[in-house]
């Protein structure tokens, strides 16, 4: 088989976030980083991710850290690399849609405070949810990497995720990932995926896999193949299982073809001799637990991310229902069905997840609803990508006229200027605003004990989310 390119493939690593967010519950801290950012910095890869997603929400419930401050660092210590943040569209980092002028403000501040590129998502794919935070990344000269949630459902195929990428190329997207956030995209799919991108779209193409299936490899090298042009792997301490594929297996398969990273493995040694001794650490304070390494192929059953099956297992053990498990397994695809086969990543994951187990534990499917459950059926998330069931619709008491058909974010009014106000006596810049504005509950604590001596909490086990709130109880975990 030929390279349909002859570029050297680009890496973005993501050893500063996802994969620590993948395998330790987000619990590496800045201090865990500071020493290896020199030879992170002169490896030559294209970005390093290293913000958004749970770390946020985890630096201040988790580690007394503030995020903000936490990027400041991380810029000063990376001169030379552009560093990534995932971004959760009109949601920005938190569980709910944010009015535009917050959504501006998140964007125009993430870049001030050094993020080169956002990546930017929508759990449902629904383009409008991502307008707004394009238009803001543009505007304030950041690098828009506009996102494909990939999934598998009768809708969701090739030409759809074809069709999909266009849109955003011609919203103004700089590059297009293919966010493969459960590692169900297969290596021959990958292959005919990215070559039909490529054959469609003029700009980069950038996957995002993970190892939790034990595809992820094969993947990325069949996806080298077709022409993708960047890929995202971790080093390898904190690398495979729930986390992406190896960087240093991949730079070295690589090597000596055309698509050779040209990156130094040697450096990368370096890092990850680092890097073994966080890991150590997180195993030994129970938080990254080797189960997360495992291969688990009832991803590709149930379509399920390898960090969601984690939160299932805490909240059946909550209610004395482990024995469930893999009732609510099965439940799971039936719920998506119901709900118009929405791709599992935040927050239609919690959402869906948190639905199959009430339907279980009750006895009864759709006995109960969730607030969430309601809101996405209502459209206050978006447009669900098929036919939602109209029976459980009509259960969750939600009448064919209530359904929100518009960009949900239409219905909010401006919201900065109350955030403003609202916590004027607790917050000292703007960027508490906003922090304070995703997070209301964890938020304020941790601004009023931030400048107090408290060591952070870092040996915090992962099962200590609320288990009552689907938003908090998923927080920790891979997205």
């Amino acid at each position: 088989m030929e390279f349909l390119s002859n570029k050297p493939l680009l890496i973005t690593d993501t050893i500063l976030r996802d994969a620590h967010q993948s395998q330790a519950a987000t619990r590496m801290t800045i201090e865990d980083m500071l020493p290896a950012l020199e030879v992170l910095d002169s490896i030559g890869y294209y970005s390093l991710e290293c913000w958004g997603g749970a770390t946020f929400d985890a630096c201040m419930r988790f580690l007394n850290e503030d995020p903000w401050e936490r990027l400041r660092t991380l810029k000063k210590g990376l001169p030379n690399t552009k560093l990534q943040m995932l971004f959760r569209g009109q949601n920005i980092l938190g569980y709910k849609h944010y009015a535009d002028d917050v959504v501006d403000a998140f964007c125009r501040k993430s870049i001030e405070n050094g993020i080169d590129i956002i990546r930017i998502f929508d759990a449902l794919n629904d383009v409008r949810n991502l307008e707004q935070a394009i238009k803001s990344t543009k505007k304030y000269g950041g690098q828009v990497e506009a996102t494909l949630s990939y999934t598998i459902s009768p809708i969701h195929n090739e030409e759809h995720f074809v069709k999909l990428a266009k849109e955003l190329e011609q919203m103004g997207a700089d590059s297009i990932c293919i966010k493969d956030m459960a590692n169900l995209l297969l290596p021959m799919d990958a292959y005919s995926l990215v070559k039909a991108l490529k054959e469609t779209v003029s700009v980069p193409i950038h996957l995002h896999t993970h190892n939790t299936t034990g595809t992820g490899d094969m993947v990325l090298l069949m996806a080298a193949y077709a022409g993708v042009d960047i890929v995202d792997t971790a080093l390898s301490p904190l690398a495979n299982g729930t986390s992406q594929p190896a960087t240093e297996s991949l730079v070295a398969t690589l090597k000596g073809t055309v698509r050779d990273t040209g990156l130094d493995l040697d450096k990368m040694s370096d890092a990850a001799t680092h890097f073994r001794k966080v890991a150590q650490r997180l195993q030994d304070a129970g938080i990254l637990n080797p189960k997360v390494l495992r291969v688990d192929t009832n991803t590709l059953r149930y379509q399920v991310p390898g960090g969601m099956l984690s939160n299932l297992i805490s909240q059946l053990k909550e209610a004395k229902k482990e024995d469930k498990y893999y009732d609510v397994l099965a439940e799971i695809p039936r719920v998506r069905k119901d709900f118009g086969y929405p791709p599992l990543v935040t927050p239609s994951s919690q959402i869906v997840g948190t639905q199959a187990v009430m339907n279980i534990i009750m006895g009864e499917r759709y006995k109960v609803f969730p607030k969430e459950s309601k809101a996405m059926l209502k459209g206050e998330y978006g447009k669900l990508p098929g036919e939602v069931n109209e029976e459980v619709r009509a259960k969750a008491g939600i009448a064919p006229e209530d359904v929100i058909t518009c960009r949900p974010a239409d219905l909010l009014e401006p919201e900065l200027e109350k955030y403003k106000e609202e916590f004027k006596d607790i917050a000292k810049s703007e960027e508490d605003v906003l922090s304070l504005a995703l997070f209301p509950q964890v938020a304020p604590k941790f601004i009023a004990n931030r400048d107090n001596p408290v060591a952070a909490p870092d040996a915090a086990p992962a099962s200590k989310a609320d288990p009552n709130a689907v938003r908090e109880l998923y927080v920790e975990y891979k997205f």
